[in-house]
C-alpha cells in the first residue's frame, strides 16, 4: 500500500516552522508496512487545498492531511473539505463535551472560536483529540481513506497513536518494512563506504543508505518482507556485516546522540569529567548537561576564551602561551590537565582553535581546532582541521571531543 502526505501552512512554505509532521507520519506509516512515496506542501488556499483533496479523493489513495483545523480565519481546511465532498458543517456533541471540558480545565471562556471547533463535516467520521479542540477527520469509501489531522505536533501525534495506526493496522497488513539507523561519527562519508566495501554483498535483499551531516553519517538499514520476522532477521544480519567492518566509528542508533552514550559509559564506570572550552564557548558542557542524570558524571565546565582566562582559572602557564600561541597543542593539554586538576575529576578535557572566519594563518588556518584529553595515565592534545563556517565547527568540534573521550573509555583510541 502507498500514501501520500499533506501538510498544510504558509508557515511552512516560508520557513518559519520546520516540518516535522510529515517526518514522524512517514515513520509511523513505515513501520506499519504502508510505504510513503509523495509529500506535498500547500499554504492556507481554500482553493488549492480543495483540489489537493479532490485529486487525492479521485486517485483512491491513502492520503494523511495535517494542518488548518484551528479556530482562526485561515484555518480553512474543515471548509475545503465540505467543498470536496459536498457536504456542510453539523454540530457533534461529543466534540462538543470534550471543547467545554478542556476550556473549563484550562480556566478559559467559551468563545466564537471555541464553537466553531464542535463543527464538522458530515460526512467525516469524528477522530477523538484528547489533548486538544480540533477533532481528526477520517473520510473512507471502500477502498479509498484520507486523514485530516491538527498541523499541533502533539495533537497530530495523539490521534495518529490512539485513531489512526490502530485502523490502519486492521485495514492493511501489508508488506513489513524494518528500518536500523546505525550512527558514526569521526570518518567522511567517502571513507566510511570505502570501509564497507561491496555493498551488495554487505546488504544482501535489504538497502542502505549514507545520510551525512556535520557531525557524522548515519547508516539506515531498510528491510522489506511479507514476514515482519524475516525483515526484522535481514535488518540484524546486516548490521551484524556493517559493525564487523566500521566498529569503532559507530557510537549509536537511531536518533542516540553521542552525549547519551558517552554519559552512559562514564556513568557506568563511575567516571567523572570537567570541560575546558575556548573555541566551542560552551557547547560541549551544554550537550552533555542536555541528558537527564548528568550531574552524576559531569562535575563542572569552564569557558576559558582569553588568554587572561586560561592563566586564571585553569592554571595555564603564561609562557605556553606566549612561545607556542593559546591555539597548540601544548595550551590544549594544559587547558586539559587544568580542568581535571580544579575539579578533581576522573578526567578533563579541552578546546581551542580558530572557528572563523577570521584570525586565520598560513600557519594556523581557520578550522584547526587542538582537542586536548587528560586522566590519572596519560595527557594528550589531537590536532583537527573541520574547515569554515563558524556553528558547523562548534557542532564537529564538541562532536570529536566527546568521541575522543567515547573511544579512550572503550580502549578504542
Amino acid at each position: 500500500m502507498n500514501a501520500e502526505i499533506i501538510t498544510i501552512g504558509d508557515e511552512l512554505l516560508i520557513g518559519q516552522v520546520i516540518n516535522t509532521n510529515q517526518a514522524y507520519i512517514a515513520e509511523q506509516l513505515n513501520l506499519v508496512g504502508i510505504h510513503v512515496d509523495k509529500m506535498l506542501t500547500i499554504g492556507d488556499d481554500l482553493d488549492a487545498i480543495v483540489g489537493v483533496l479532490r485529486d487525492k479523493w479521485q486517485n483512491g489513495r491513502l492520503t494523511i492531511v495535517t494542518g488548518g483545523l484551528g479556530p482562526t480565519h485561515d484555518d480553512v481546511t474543515k471548509t475545503a473539505a465540505c467543498q470536496c465532498f459536498e457536504c456542510g458543517l453539523v454540530p457533534n456533541a461529543d466534540v462538543r463535551m470534550h471543547v467545554e471540558s478542556l476550556l473549563k480545565k484550562r480556566n478559559l471562556p467559551w468563545s466564537a472560536g471555541a464553537e466553531s471547533q464542535t463543527m464538522v463535516p458530515e460526512k467525516a467520521v469524528v477522530l477523538p483529540n484528547p489533548v486538544g479542540t480540533a477533532p481528526g477527520l477520517h473520510f473512507t469509501d471502500g477502498g479509498k481513506s484520507l486523514f485530516i489531522l491538527p498541523g499541533v505536533p502533539y495533537e497530530m501525534v495523539e490521534i495518529m497513536e490512539t485513531s489512526v495506526l490502530p485502523l490502519l493496522r486492521q485495514r492493511w497488513s501489508g508488506m513489513a518494512i524494518r528500518h536500523r539507523t546505525l550512527r558514526t561519527t569521526g570518518v567522511s562519508e567517502s571513507l566510511l563506504a570505502q570501509q564497507l566495501g561491496d555493498v551488495k554483498e554487505l546488504i544482501q535483499g535489504a538497502s542502505l543508505a549514507f545520510l551525512p551531516s556535520p557531525t557524522g553519517v548515519r547508516l539506515r538499514i531498510t528491510a522489506r518482507d511479507s514476514d515482519p520476522e524475516r525483515a526484522a532477521q535481514l535488518v540484524a544480519e546486516v548490521e551484524q556485516r556493517i559493525r564487523a567492518k566500521a566498529e569503532r566509528y559507530i557510537y549509536g542508533t537511531e536518533s542516540e546522540e553521542i552525549e547519551e552514550v558517552l554519559g552512559r559509559i562514564l556513568s557506568s564506570r563511575r567516571k567523572t569529567i570537567a570541560v575546558a572550552e575556548s573555541c566551542t564557548g560552551g557547547m560541549i558542557a551544554n550537550r552533555i548537561t542536555n541528558v537527564s542524570g548528568s550531574s552524576t558524571y559531569f562535575e563542572r565546565g569552564i569557558i576559558a576564551y582569553s588568554n587572561a582566562s586560561k592563566i586564571e582559572l585553569l592554571g595555564v602557564p603564561p609562557k605556553l602561551i606566549e612561545q607556542h600561541g593559546a591555539v597548540s597543542r601544548e595550551v590544549a593539554e594544559a587547558m586539559a590537565a587544568g580542568a581535571r586538576r580544579v575539579a578533581a575529576t576522573s578526567i578533563g578535557i579541552s578546546t581551542t582553535g580558530i572557528a572563523g572566519p577570521t584570525g586565520g594563518t598560513a600557519e594556523k588556518p581557520v578550522g584547526l581546532v587542538w582537542i586536548g584529553y587528560s586522566d590519572e595515565e596519560t595527557t594528550f592534545a589531537l590536532r583537527f582541521q573541520f574547515g569554515d563556517g563558524r556553528q558547523r565547527f562548534k557542532e564537529r568540534t564538541s562532536q570529536a571531543s566527546m568521541e575522543l573521550v567515547r573511544r579512550r573509555l572503550l580502549k578504542m583510541q
